[in-house]
């Protein structure tokens, strides 16, 4: 007797446990939402519709055995559940004729409905898990093919930001993340995303950053984005890379790492703050350009050796003649800095020119420089 006892209140126990653990991975609202938001819509629609079903067709014969039979509320939906899970009627059960001809009918319909509904419910998670490891496949493929393209460390404001840049100018980039859920939000525009640790090497290789052209670290920690600046630079020298600075202190240190610019941006919204403040009219024209209000655009224009303007002089060109173009400054390939450019200045090959004009005439500038 104690035996039995003792078996009885262990398998209660283990009951407890295990319904906590369900409803820890799938009631919990965090859970339940990024499963939920990691399936496509067309399977969301599925989910959606399936589940109605099941609470429509025992709302609707819990319904009937309360006004037939005059069950209460509970025993009316215990009995509906009964017979749509087709368990069977071992304690209550219908009395009258009427209840057990509305029986009948409910248990070929709702049992019908309720089955092709879990069949559904069945298929869309099984579809989802398919699609999703061949997209995982695909998208890896792809990735192992890019080259010339950009990494994005991070997908928290800063990262979102430049990714849309990113999408504006039709790049190929690689999005790296620890937080799925976060990746939910471009899993249908065809996004090449990883789901890692981005200070990591292993991650970083299967971003391609051997064969990548900049990487963005924009983390939320200072520490992390030390730690992507070095693995990067270590296994590209020849990478751009561009890290966030959360403290002012860190900018130095992320230098030191082999970031090859370091973006502040509490110095960078005071210093927009403060131009705003004392001088409005710059900070209106700037702003202006950035939001491209006015049809003005920066653009860098690489000179190549081939290139018309290659060994002329400015003045000889048809920069600002004829594009009506403004050259700001000219990197030399040296990397010296001429800012406003004399038309006896000498334009050779390797040099970079920072232009600002029309969006229409610097595209046929950067057309004809290539």
């Amino acid at each position: 007797m104690i035996s039995e006892i003792s078996f009885s209140a262990v398998a209660f126990i283990n009951t407890i446990n295990f319904w906590q653990f369900v409803s820890s991975y799938f009631v919990s609202p965090v859970s339940s939402m990024s499963i939920f938001s990691s399936l496509s819509k067309v399977l969301r629609r599925r989910l959606i519709y399936a589940s109605v079903a099941i609470v429509s067709a025992i709302s609707f014969g819990a319904t009937g055995f309360y006004l037939i039979e005059g069950f209460s509320a509970l025993d009316s939906v215990y009995l509906a559940t009964e017979t749509v899970t087709t368990v069977g009627y071992g304690d209550i059960a219908p009395i009258t004729s009427m209840g057990k001809v509305f029986a009948i009918l409910f248990m070929l319909v709702g049992g019908g409905t309720v089955l092709y509904s879990l069949t559904v419910l069945a298929q869309a998670v099984i579809q989802s898990e398919i699609v999703e490891a061949f997209g995982i496949k695909r998208k890896t493929r792809e990735m192992e093919k890019m080259e010339n393209h950009f990494i994005v460390c991070g997908a928290g404001r800063v990262g979102r930001r430049i990714i849309r840049a990113l999408q504006k100018e039709k790049c190929q980039f690689v999005l790296i993340e620890r937080d799925k859920q976060k990746l939910a939000d471009f899993a249908d525009d065809g996004t090449h995303t990883i789901v890692g640790d981005a200070t990591l090497e292993e991650t970083l290789h299967r971003a391609g950053v051997e064969r990548a052209k900049g990487l963005a670290s924009c983390l939320a920690e200072d520490a992390d984005n030390v730690y992507v600046v070095l693995t990067a630079r270590g296994l590209n020298e020849n990478l751009h890379i561009v890290a966030r600075a959360v403290e002012e202190q860190a900018e130095p240190k992320l230098i030191r790492a082999g970031a090859n610019r370091v973006i502040a941006p509490i110095i960078i919204g005071g210093q927009s703050m403060a131009r705003a403040l004392l001088k409005p009219a710059i900070a209106d024209f700037m702003d202006s350009i950035v939001a491209e209000n006015l049809d003005l655009v920066f653009e860098e224009v690489a000179i190549a050796p081939d290139s018309p303007y290659a060994g002329k002089l400015l003045g000889e060109t048809n920069i600002n003649r004829e594009l009506n173009l403004i050259v700001v400054a000219i990197r030399q390939k040296s990397g010296a800095m001429f800012f406003h450019p004399m038309g006896e200045t000498r334009v050779d090959a390797g040099d970079l020119l920072i232009v600002i004009g029309k969006a229409e005439a610097v595209a046929k500038l950067v057309g004809v420089s290539k």
